[in-house]
């Protein structure tokens, strides 16, 4: 195993954890709040995540950045369970992408879509800061909504 799986992808793995918690704790009529304006629902800004996390591990696969997917599968911007679902299945894709790698490949250059080329493992560094944003946006809705935000999410976000 690579030293990034022994020593860092605890952290992704665990901000993993922390977001399908966060599901456990909305309803499906939750999703569709919307702050107001022109802002997106939870349900959109749950789903733009997991296009996210989809741009990624798909640049664990091909070395290149690509954020113009869209997850077009009917009602996952309105179900949790669906969004659970589709989460959990890029989470373990992610983890089998990335189990196999050896310390030398998290070296190997990922492109942007700049045209800038880093590290696979800086790329990593930026997914999980991509999911701690997540969060900044998530605890606003929830406190917005006067829900409560777990322990775990005031602890490490605010």
């Amino acid at each position: 195993m690579s030293s990034y799986m022994d020593n860092k992808w605890s952290w992704i793995d665990g901000t993993h954890q922390m977001r399908n918690g966060l599901l456990d704790t909305l309803t499906d009529a939750d999703l569709a709040f919307t702050p107001g304006g022109n802002t997106m629902s939870l349900g959109a800004l749950c789903r733009e995540m997991g296009d996210i996390e989809y741009a990624y591990l798909q640049s664990i696969k091909t070395a290149a950045t690509d954020f113009t997917y869209r997850n077009t599968e009917a009602g996952i911007e309105s179900s949790v369970a669906a969004l659970k679902t589709w989460y959990l299945k890029l989470d373990a894709e992610m983890k089998d992408a990335l189990t196999p790698l050896a310390d030398a490949d998290f070296q190997k250059l990922i492109s942007r879509s700049s045209g800038y080329q880093l590290p696979l493992e800086l790329q990593l560094d930026i997914y999980l800061q991509a999911l701690l944003i997540f969060f900044g946006k998530i605890t606003i809705y929830l406190k917005i909504m006067e829900k409560p935000v777990s322990a775990t999410i005031q602890e490490y976000i605010g």
